[in-house]
């Protein structure tokens, strides 16, 4: 199999050596010999550069600390800067002559060669690629002396492959878009070597936008045939659950899934109940796919590697095979076993209790978004039935209390026309509000404290999490929208040196969805402030939803990988959780309860789970972060691409947009209607020369005093579009209401 030096390093520190049997075993390596053989290769060349020590046949790490781990972000001229993980860490600059084969985006070990100073960032070199970024990447074919080569699109890739001959008519692609596997990366003088996979057109625009994407960004739709053959032999059914403690036999119950129309793996369930006591509980339940996904085995190896789904509109790169999901599915008729987080609340909404246990369940009734919608808006005209009852305790009651609470301690939402394909607050790290379809922002209260009570509960019991949070938004970008806020007369303020709050952020979105004439825009780009969510092995504070205690992930177990650990974390306490203090005791604790924390004073799993499941979750984390920014990426270049052949169509066509962006060299134009950004340069200005006045974001005419700042609203036209770099330039018409206003110096 293939490894990254990434991979064989997390399993290494510099306390305990290990031999190099263990790491070939936690590597997953099979026993063909060429695996062992790469592996020697890779222990010597690291052993050699002084990162690793060996004695008596076992290796552990150096303590060399010049050595910094960091991410390569290079530009088209040349030189390149070592990102690292740490935050506010100081950028390494990497010249082109120590870059040693690295590429833009790989990950690296990088050693200090020279100190920073205030003014001059730190110089490094790069001693050892941990991680390659591009595997395969997009290029275009050219023939040389009779030779093929590939001249990759990314301009940050300064280098040409070699083609390698295979069953591709390397003549027929010349000139032609394709994608390109690297065989082999550079080595000393020789150029790397890559083969043509796939012929994709003529250029950008002729081949299909999901294409460019996928291969763009090495994700595949489908999986290889031997992960496929594993698949078919895993059990169709797990029986072993039926010995755990605390499982339980849930399937007479009235359990409901409630789905976008369009949904086929369905992952949760909901069963409410009126207790005697005049209290409520509700029940959220999550299909158990780490029962199918034995740990370590190829299956698993491969959707770790994935780490999440991407969503590419009308096609998925998904993290499992949907052999697998299928038999996960909460389907309506067919017994599931699931993990059910039970939380008893008060009538006035108060949460009294809860209970984690794994469960039967069968589903009853399978409905929409759309569905609820209407049976919610019925309730008055027609008689209360069983399930209309409980979808009225659950939206009407107990929804709107968790959303008062959460707005009480600072969260916020942000209307939006985004698409969340999860039922917490996803990837983008706040629920998003929708006008249109308004339970669905509702169901995911209830949902994301789903992911407070696993987080603590988890916490509590010392055991491992991928913990999820927030970073707060950059100041410059929230100043800039406050400034475009303050344009367009609302009242909105952030002083100098004013700390960017969670709190802020709910009066100012407030303040945007009452705006009358731009409301849909604001929000938008007050979306696009956000920074998306992060993992880490240790609490974080979550900025959208303004939780500072522990907080996970939980409910997507086969398409999220962070929620597929928490599961097994879980499956762990109920298989082989310690519920008393020794085989002497009469009576054990209930893990899965909120009220066992008192009672436990010893550790609940074993020291050899504990230190497994540790091992797994240190060596995840970055990798975890890593893969969702990869799908970020990937799904805002569909959109990207989607956008700039929308565009393409509408060239010439004039718009009314919104000036969101003014810089010396021109202004960005946000169309109201579309959603879709573009550049007025200023080149383009050809009534008169215009000034660029930083202190109020505009620029300024010499002679005519006409002027664009943020705020103003303006006609354009489409001048041209540059598909693949989803780039739209944009030429004045008009400025609309210019005769009504004042230059900046008038004000």
């Amino acid at each position: 199999m293939e490894f990254s030096i990434a991979t064989l390093l997390s399993y290494l520190n510099d306390e305990k050596s290990i031999t190099a049997k263990i790491l070939k075993e936690k590597l997953g390596f099979d026993d063909d010999q060429g695996d062992a053989e790469r592996l020697d290769i890779a222990l010597d060349a690291l052993e050699k550069i002084g990162l690793l020590l060996k004695d008596k046949g076992k290796y552990r790490l150096s303590k060399e600390e010049n050595f910094v781990e960091a991410k390569l972000r290079c530009s088209s001229k040349g030189f390149c800067f070592a990102i690292q993980d740490i935050e506010d860490a100081d950028d390494i600059y990497i010249r082109e002559s120590h870059l040693s084969h690295a590429w833009n985006g790989d990950r690296a070990l990088v050693k200090i060669i020279k100190e920073g100073s205030r003014r001059r960032s730190p110089e490094g070199e790069v001693m050892v690629i941990l991680e390659r970024a591009n595997p395969s990447l997009l290029a275009q074919v050219k023939s040389v002396s009779g030779q093929y080569r590939a001249v990759p699109l990314d301009d940050r890739l300064l280098f040409e492959l070699e083609l390698k001959q295979n069953n591709q008519d390397l003549e027929q692609a010349v000139d032609h878009l394709v994608h390109v596997s690297v065989v082999r990366y550079p080595i000393a003088q020789y150029l790397p070597l890559g083969e043509v996979t796939r012929i994709l057109g003529s250029d950008a625009e002729a081949a299909a936008d999901t294409d460019i994407v996928c291969c763009k960004h090495d994700l595949s739709l489908d999986f290889p045939e031997n992960i496929l053959k594993f698949v078919q032999q895993l059990p169709s059914r797990i029986e072993n659950y039926e010995s755990w403690k605390s499982f339980r036999d849930m399937s007479s119950l009235l359990s409901l899934t409630i789905e976008d129309e369009d949904s086929t793996f369905i992952e949760n369930a909901l069963t409410i109940e009126r207790s005697e006591n005049g209290n409520w509980q509700v029940i959220v339940h999550i299909t158990n796919v780490a029962q199918y996904v034995p740990s370590n085995s190829p299956l698993d190896r491969t959707a770790r590697r994935r780490g999440t789904t991407v969503y590419l509109q009308d096609k998925i790169s998904p993290l499992l095979p949907e052999e697998i999901t299928k038999r996960c599915s909460l389907i309506v008729g067919q017994d599931r076993q699931v993990i059910s987080v039970a939380m008893e609340f008060t009538p006035a909404g108060e949460l009294e209790d809860y209970e984690i246990f794994p469960a039967l369940i069968q589903v009853k009734q399978g409905l929409t978004y759309q569905e609820v919608q209407q049976s919610l808006a019925q309730l008055e005209d027609t008689e209360k039935d069983e399930l209309s009852t409980k979808l009225e305790y659950l939206f009407y009651n107990l929804s709107p209390v968790l959303k008062a609470r959460r707005m009480e301690r600072g969260s916020f939402e942000i209307e939006s026309e985004s698409e969340c394909k999860y039922k917490d607050e996803g990837r983008l790290g706040v629920i998003l509000a929708s006008s249109a379809v308004p339970v669905r922002s509702m169901l995911s209260e209830v949902m994301v404290l789903v992911g407070e009570i696993v987080g603590h509960h988890l916490q509590s019991l010392d055991l491992p999490i991928v913990y999820c949070g927030q970073t707060e938004p950059d100041a410059s970008e929230l100043e800039d929208l406050i400034k475009l806020g303050q344009n367009l007369d609302l009242q909105v303020t952030l002083e100098s040196e004013e700390e960017i709050t969670s709190q802020k952020y709910q009066d100012i979105s407030r303040v945007f969805a009452a705006s009358p004439r731009s409301a849909r825009v604001l929000n938008y780009l007050l979306e696009c402030t956000l920074k998306p969510i992060k993992y880490s092995s240790h609490p974080i504070n979550h900025f959208g939803l303004a939780h500072t205690a522990a907080y996970t992930h939980c409910l997507a177990p086969g398409r999220r990988y962070g929620d597929l650990f928490i599961q097994r974390v879980l499956n762990a306490l109920f298989e082989n959780g310690k519920d008393r203090h020794s085989g002497r005791s009469k009576t054990g604790v209930n893990l899965g309860s909120s009220s066992c924390f008192d009672q436990i004073k010893w550790k609940v799993l074993s020291s050899n789970i504990q230190e497994e499941l540790e091992e797994q979750l240190h060596t995840l984390i970055n990798h975890l972060n890593e893969r969702e920014k990869l799908s970020e990426d990937a799904e805002r270049d569909l959109k990207g691409l989607k956008k700039a052949e929308q565009m393409k169509a509408m060239t010439g066509q004039v718009f009314r947009g919104l000036i969101t962006g003014v810089q010396s060299y021109g202004f960005f134009v946000e169309l109201a209607d579309l959603l879709v950004e573009g550049l007025v340069h200023v080149s383009s200005l050809k009534d008169d020369w215009y000034e660029y006045r930083a202190r109020h974001s505009c620029l300024v005419g010499r002679k005519n005093k006409i002027f664009y700042r943020l705020g103003s609203e303006v006609e354009v036209q489409v001048k041209s579009v540059d598909y693949y770099r989803q780039q739209i330039d944009l030429v004045t018409v008009s400025v609309v209401g210019a005769e009504d206003e004042q230059t900046p110096e008038e004000n």
